[in-house]
């Protein structure tokens, strides 16, 4: 029985975790022992794991990372963490020079540079692991690297590496010693190795796991739009992000309305900009065409239901929205952006805009005057096929070789 370990920085209702779900199922409990360790031990999504997978948190909480109760949670633990293992002090150098080094550039989250702090403070497992995976960036790569001991490492990055802010001052130059480092695109991949040009050749493309089937079945059980309208509904879901660019899209809703077109935005997830959004949306008076839906558990009824969906974003790595939208034949927009260019040829499965208010209400208001062309564009996407086998491959290829 070959011992397996999976670490994410929190398990909530987004792209990365929920990928993270369907990797797992491909590991049978005949021969393989699954363990999974959230790093900061939070997320709603642990109700949805395999049932075979041991999950090694003692103190762990099931409240969303974005709602109201899950951030206050959240926010608890981080500053608890901070004074845990004199990890602080010892990583408080390291953070002054990655603070000054992000002030130049101006680029700076704060959650990159407590990562490593969130790291050194955390559990630490006595168990030999024959493969240990990181599977996302920043705290889990970190984790993995400097606190498990394993045969084999590998981690994913399902990000842009150099726009969402990561450096190699960050990193500590932990991934030249991974085995493996999985991208979600090329353009991930690409973002990646000019930071890390040595890592080329380790570095592969694994595309996130959806299971298609079961997004179609879902879409098909109760739920979706409850309120009653009769004009045309645009759907956005993601969390509430400035690498969402949400405000652009109000601005852009403000447009469609004044053009005289009947439609509603509806946008499902949560995050920190849901006050500065809302305020945004009662200013420009679109109460009633811009939504803040919050999250829901199942999704897909509302992608079923709507007349188009936009994903107009600043950067992506691989949007699973998209992924899962083209599955259930949406008629998509998404902004000329890393990540959204590998997934839609712009006026074949989709159609592509640059990001700017202008723009995506034009791009809105052609679309939704076009029934045609909404229907071809949402029939060539979901006869398109998604096959996991050739990734799940590069994963068992890997925990197989001899060390």
């Amino acid at each position: 029985m070959k011992k397996v370990l999976f670490v994410i920085n929190t398990l909530g209702q987004a792209g990365a975790e929920k990928a993270l779900l369907e990797l797992m199922k491909h590991f049978s409990p005949d021969e393989y022992e699954v363990s999974l360790y959230v790093l900061l031990g939070q997320g709603e999504l642990i109700h949805d794991l395999p049932r075979y997978v041991k999950v090694l948190n003692k103190d762990y909480s099931d409240a969303s990372v974005l709602s109201g109760k899950g951030k206050k949670i959240l926010k608890q633990r981080v500053f608890r963490r901070l004074f845990q293992k004199g990890a602080l002090l010892k990583n408080f150098p390291g953070i002054l020079c990655a603070l000054a080094g992000g002030l130049r550039r101006k680029k700076l989250g704060i959650d990159k540079l407590l990562w490593r702090v969130m790291s050194d403070s955390a559990w630490y497992p006595d168990e030999h692991y024959d493969l240990a995976v990181a599977y996302i960036e920043g705290g889990a790569a970190y984790y993995v690297h400097d606190h498990v001991r394993a045969d084999k490492k590998m981690t994913f990055l399902h990000v842009d590496y150099r726009q969402a802010g990561y450096t190699r001052q960050l990193d500590q130059d932990c991934y030249i010693d991974y085995d493996k480092i999985f991208t979600v695109s090329s353009e991930v991949s690409r973002s990646f190795l000019s930071v890390y040009p040595e890592c080329k050749g380790k570095t592969e493309v694994f595309h996130n796991l959806i299971d298609q089937e079961e997004i179609r079945r879902k879409a098909m059980l109760p739920g979706g739009f409850s309120d009653i309208y009769d004009g045309f509904r645009i759907l956005t879901v993601g969390r509430l992000t400035s690498q969402k660019a949400y405000e652009i899209a109000v601005d852009a809703m403000y447009k469609v309305k004044n053009a005289g077109v009947r439609a509603r935005w509806y946008v499902l997830g949560e995050g920190e900009l849901r006050n500065s959004l809302q305020a945004q949306i009662d200013g420009l008076g679109l109460q009633d065409d811009f939504i803040l839906l919050g999250t829901a558990a199942n999704p897909y009824p509302y992608y079923r239901q709507c007349d188009l969906y936009v994903h107009a974003t600043r950067f992506e790595g691989k949007s699973l929205a998209i992924q899962e939208a083209k599955t259930l034949g949406c008629a998509v927009l998404v902004s000329n952006c890393s990540g959204n260019r590998e997934q839609v040829t712009d006026g074949v499965d989709g159609a592509m805009c640059a990001l700017s208010a202008e723009a995506v209400s034009q791009k809105i208001i052609d679309l939704l005057s076009d029934n045609e062309k909404r229907h071809q564009y949402g029939e060539r996407a979901a006869v398109s096929r998604i096959n996991n086998d050739v990734d799940i491959r590069k994963v068992f290829e890997l925990q197989s070789e001899k060390g």
